[in-house]
C-alpha cells in the first residue's frame, strides 16, 4: 500500500492535517487531522510501498510498546486513512 501522492501534510492553525493538493475546491467537510503519532508515521512512510509491518516496526522503534499492541494501532491508522481515500 502507499500513501497517494496527492494528499500532503499542511500545518494550519496549530493542526497537522492533510490535503488534497491539485483539486481547484477543497471540501471542507472532511477534514483529516493527525495527532503526533499519526503524523510519524506518515512522515517515515511517505513517498514508500509498506505494509502493516512496516507501520508496526515505526512505532515499536520509536515508542518501544510491544509489537502486537503497535501491529493493533498500525492497523486503525491503515484504516482510517483507507477509508478516507489517501491510501491506495
Amino acid at each position: 500500500m502507499r500513501i497517494k501522492e496527492n494528499y500532503k501534510v499542511r500545518q494550519i492553525a496549530g493542526e497537522n492535517l492533510v490535503v488534497n493538493q491539485g483539486k481547484d475546491h477543497s471540501d471542507m467537510t472532511k477534514v483529516i487531522s493527525l495527532n503526533t503519532t499519526a503524523l510519524l508515521l506518515w512522515e517515515a512512510l511517505q513517498g514508500k510501498d509498506f505494509t502493516a509491518d512496516d507501520a508496526a516496526e515505526v512505532l515499536v522503534g520509536r515508542f518501544g510498546i510491544s509489537k502486537e499492541q503497535a501491529q493493533t494501532d498500525a492497523g486503525r491508522w491503515i484504516e482510517s486513512l483507507t477509508r478516507c481515500g489517501v491510501i491506495a
